[in-house]
């Protein structure tokens, strides 16, 4: 009972999606709609799979930092699975507020602030403990340090200075430390102070009377007589009467100076109404972040001035009139709510009487196989097991892939696999819009989104059952389709398990393999230096002749039939540069004066007439 029993300030999950993991959300209110229904307004938690690489980078590089600071190499000595399933743990918080039906409640965690003083291998230790340290920004897409980091170590601990011994000097500098300000030992009674404080009380309405904008302000006369009264006021009389020794005489005339009398306002004077509501609004968007309230709602007002408005404001009327509306509305509003266990099925569970042969990771018989049994299929994604009492389909429709029920679990709690598998990393569940050839994602390493394959060299070593699997299962294969369309995955568990099917079948000798017998590269280096290779003669050139020469011959149009270029068709050489045979056509008129220079060079001279007498 006490377990599916929601209040306000809780961390749960939600569920939006059957495929996607479960959200994590703190609750701030519950409030009961007009249908009836309950509607839980929530603070957003993102997981690293949320945010962009950019800003995981920095969220790393905070983490090492905080390592360095904390000198502990625990992070250091973990092994790599746990690495990689503390980052499982790390969530980011948002100012961000959203509201979710109640219905959609799926459990409660634990969320805590990394401190220092806490290891981080202990939420691994415990369920659905996660830690945060760093505040995300929907919006602007940055991360900021939470500004309510707990300060524990040494570097925030106070110095104290050593017992100056009798007659030795004291080093400090004077300047710096704090001065006295008020002498309780003075010769004046209590009544006295009292009396001038009075004095110094009525000094101060006299002078709000005297300046324009106090009198716009306050109008009346208890309104400045009550502004007078303010600590501001007093503060000034006490130092006043300090400076002067005491004396009361003194300190009355310091007072009213030559000037006129002093006028001491503070920072509710100093701030408008309409100041002061906007003051009122980003207080209750930001609570007691005064720097947010500083940047997005008061920019023209130092932080000092914020900060000090604020403590004075708690003071005041309007403060004690707010805290009772909140606390009205308080009561009126939901404590609790009580959500039944969710035991629908869900959509991605895999029933081997519902799937279709050959359909989820190679279960299921084979086209070309009747009456075999059915095959095992891939093992779970995850941790690699091929048994468990509920499978669930994990990813699009392509990759085949499936989770056992402990990682489909853990999947939904914690929004990644339990082990580094080929993606390296946590991964979201593939989409078809980052599929490399075969149907096989492709990311950067550490990376917690899909990415383009990286420019580095890698190596594709081929396994002996792999080998084996291409030769007994061609019929199934078809290498040289697959090799024309590098696109259409490739079910290589269904082959695999064909293969495992079939090999006991065949003869069990296995057919002798040729094998290549090479020369040491010594003597086909002694080879080459006996034999070298005879330099190539040069082409013999043509002579050269004058144009003057010639006769001008008449160019015929080039046709150009069914071509889409000037030129005509060309080969495959022309095309790519490649040494090959000369095009027949190049032109017609340069064609015959290339006739010309060879015939000159072997043919007599009344055959060159004859050649003229035909142009």
């Amino acid at each position: 009972m006490a377990a599916n029993m929601y209040r306000v300030g809780d961390y749960v999950y939600f569920e939006n999606s059957s495929s996607n993991p479960l959200l994590i959300r703190r609750i701030e209110e519950l409030n009961k709609t007009a249908n009836g229904n309950v509607e839980a307004k929530v603070v957003c938690f993102y997981r690293r799979r949320d945010i962009s690489t950019t800003l995981i980078t920095l969220a790393d590089k905070h983490a090492r930092e905080m390592e360095e600071e904390m000198e502990n190499p625990e992070m250091v000595d973990l092994p790599e699975i746990q690495k990689h399933q503390l980052r499982h743990r790390e969530l980011f918080l948002s100012r961000q507020l959203e509201s979710l039906p109640a219905t959609h409640i799926r459990g409660k965690c634990c969320v805590t602030l990394l401190n220092e003083t806490e290891a981080l291998k202990s939420y691994l230790d415990r369920e659905d403990a996660f830690f945060y340290s760093l505040v995300y920004d929907p919006q602007q897409k940055t991360l900021l340090a939470d500004k309510g980091e707990i300060r524990v170590g040494n570097k925030y601990q106070a110095d104290i200075t050593d017992l100056l011994k009798e007659g030795e000097n004291d080093d400090r500098e004077l300047e710096k430390l704090e001065e006295k300000v008020w002498d309780p030992s003075s010769p004046l009674i209590e009544k006295q102070i009292d009396q001038f404080l009075v004095v110094a009380r009525s000094v101060g309405t006299f002078a709000r009377a005297l300046d324009c904008s106090s009198s716009v302000r306050q109008p009346s006369l208890h309104m400045s007589a009550a502004a007078a009264s303010r600590d501001i006021t007093l503060f000034h009389a006490m130092d006043t009467l300090h400076k002067n020794g005491y004396d009361m005489t003194r300190a009355i005339a310091a007072l009213v100076p030559q000037g006129g009398p002093v006028l001491c306002r503070d920072e509710m004077e100093e701030w408008s109404a309409s100041e002061a509501n906007l003051f009122e609004e980003a207080l209750e968007k930001y609570g007691k972040d005064f720097t947010d309230i500083q940047q997005d709602f008061l920019p023209w007002k130092s932080l000092t001035s914020i900060i000090e408005y604020y403590y004075m404001w708690k003071t005041t009327d309007r403060y004690v009139q707010q805290k009772r509306l909140k606390a009205a509305e308080a009561e009126s509003k939901l404590k609790q709510v009580y959500i039944p266990n969710y035991n629908k099925p869900n959509p991605n569970q895999l029933s081997m009487n519902s799937v279709k042969p050959a359909l989820v990771n190679g279960a299921g018989a084979l086209p070309g196989a009747p009456g075999q049994p059915v095959g095992l299929g891939r093992a779970c994604e995850s941790c690699y097991t091929t048994s468990s009492y509920q499978w669930y389909s994990w990813g699009p429709p392509n990759m085949q892939c499936r989770l056992c029920a402990s990682c489909w679990t853990y999947w939904k709690k914690y929004g990644g696999l339990k082990m580094p598998t080929r993606l390296d990393g946590e991964r979201p569940g593939p989409n078809r819009n980052n599929m490399s050839p075969h149907g096989q994602p492709v990311r950067h390493s550490g990376s917690p989104k899909f990415a383009v394959k990286t420019r580095q060299a890698f190596f594709l070593h081929t396994s002996q059952m792999t080998k084996a699997a291409r030769r007994v299962c061609q019929d199934l294969l078809r290498s040289r389709y697959v090799a024309r369309h590098p696109y259409i995955p490739v079910n290589t568990a269904a082959i695999k398990a064909e293969c495992a099917v079939r090999l006991p079948d065949l003869s069990k000798k296995p057919a002798p393999l040729k094998q290549t017998v090479r020369k040491p590269l010594e003597s086909v280096v002694r080879y080459l230096e006996a034999h070298p290779c005879p330099p190539k003669p040069d082409p013999p050139r043509a002579p050269t002749i004058s144009m003057g020469s010639l006769t001008p011959i008449k160019s015929t149009p080039i046709l150009n039939n069914g071509s889409p270029t000037i030129l005509g068709k060309r080969s495959y050489e022309q095309h790519n540069g490649l040494d090959g045979p000369k095009p027949k056509v190049l032109g017609p008129q340069w064609e015959i004066m290339a006739k010309r220079v060879t015939e000159q060079s072997r043919t007599p001279s009344g055959m060159q007439d004859e050649v003229h007498e035909l142009d």
